[in-house]
């Protein structure tokens, strides 16, 4: 292995090996996550667009869905561009800054993505038990300066990382079975102790996911209450309406980002690998593909948005003969 100096153990790159026992069909692999990865770019461009360009989606609301689909354009270019070249090109190897860079960026834009998710549980807590105090609580003001904390809190906790893992020496090799430089895929090929990475890491899920779902759950508990004292069926139906699209993107989010977790601190041996890079993968490719989606089918307004834009488009062309 190439060293930075004769006493330091630091690689000069590492190799990211891909799909360990998958190598044979990593091109076969790589075509359902390039069609997932084309699907949440134009899903989601498509959707900041059209919040951008309709009045009627210039809300609290839609805000904040524009905020989430621009984390997630962000948290899987962070990777799949890199991971495409590893399945398509065999090109494995990257130097050892680039792969601190992507940790921080990838665990980054994590934390920015599960912090959007706990505003926008805010956001339908505000909507639902302060109907008419909305617009003066949530103003644009208010929103950026959420988006902002939410930002800086991800990466003043996940700057550590970087710092950890670059003290670390690596005398056992600098193969990574993985297909991107996630923080402990990385310490675990060291030779050095790990339990301060360990612990840091964990510390870290606890102070953004698990105050970001106690918030998710503190709202929502809220949030039934105001529905069920609600007199007419139709208004709770209405007003829970409004939540379902949220709550689909708070499970396609925590449950692969959960078991990506959990096997890397306690699975050992008991899941094969490449089901654990499979979810990792699916972790950062699966909200930015199915967030447009769900959004676009669940809410109304953005389906009416879009519909009108459709119809718009094909109209064009006739007003031009």
């Amino acid at each position: 292995m190439s060293l930075l100096n004769g006493t330091s153990l630091t690689p000069v790159s590492f190799i990211l090996n891909g799909i360990p026992g998958l190598e044979e069909v990593h091109v076969w692999v790589s075509f359902p996550l390039c069609t997932m990865y084309s699907i949440a770019i134009t899903g989601n461009f498509g959707l900041m667009y059209l919040i951008y360009s309709e009045e009627a989606l210039h809300r609290p609301m839609y805000v904040f869905l524009a905020l989430l689909s621009f984390t997630d354009v962000l948290m899987c270019t962070s990777t799949l561009p890199n991971t495409l070249c590893i399945l398509w090109f065999n090109l494995k190897e990257i130097d050892f800054k680039a792969c601190l860079a992507q940790m921080f960026f990838v665990h980054t834009f994590t934390g920015m993505e599960s912090g959007v998710l706990m505003l926008m549980a805010l956001d339908r807590y505000v909507a639902i038990c302060y109907p008419l105090r909305y617009a003066t609580i949530l103003t644009n003001s208010v929103i950026a300066k959420a988006g902002l904390l939410t930002f800086l809190r991800g990466v003043m906790l996940v700057i550590p990382f970087t710092f950890l893992t670059k003290r670390l020496p690596y005398c056992r090799g600098n193969v990574i079975p993985h297909t991107y430089c996630d923080h402990m895929s990385v310490a675990k090929i060291s030779c050095g102790n790990v339990k301060v990475n360990a612990i840091y890491g964990l510390m870290v899920a606890l102070l953004i996911g698990g105050f970001d779902i106690l918030c998710i759950t503190v709202s929502y508990t809220m949030i039934l209450r105001a529905v069920v004292s609600l007199s007419s069926a139709e208004a709770r139906q209405k007003a829970f309406s409004t939540c379902t699209a949220h709550i689909f993107a708070i499970v396609i989010t925590y449950v692969p980002a959960f078991f990506t977790f959990f096997t890397h601190r306690f699975g050992g041996r008991s899941i094969p690998p490449h089901i654990h890079i499979i979810m990792a993968n699916l972790y950062l490719l699966m909200p930015p593909t199915m967030n447009p989606i769900v959004y676009g089918i669940k809410t109304k307004q953005i389906r009416t948005c879009i519909t009108r834009f459709l119809l718009q488009g094909k109209d064009n062309p006739s007003h031009n003969v």
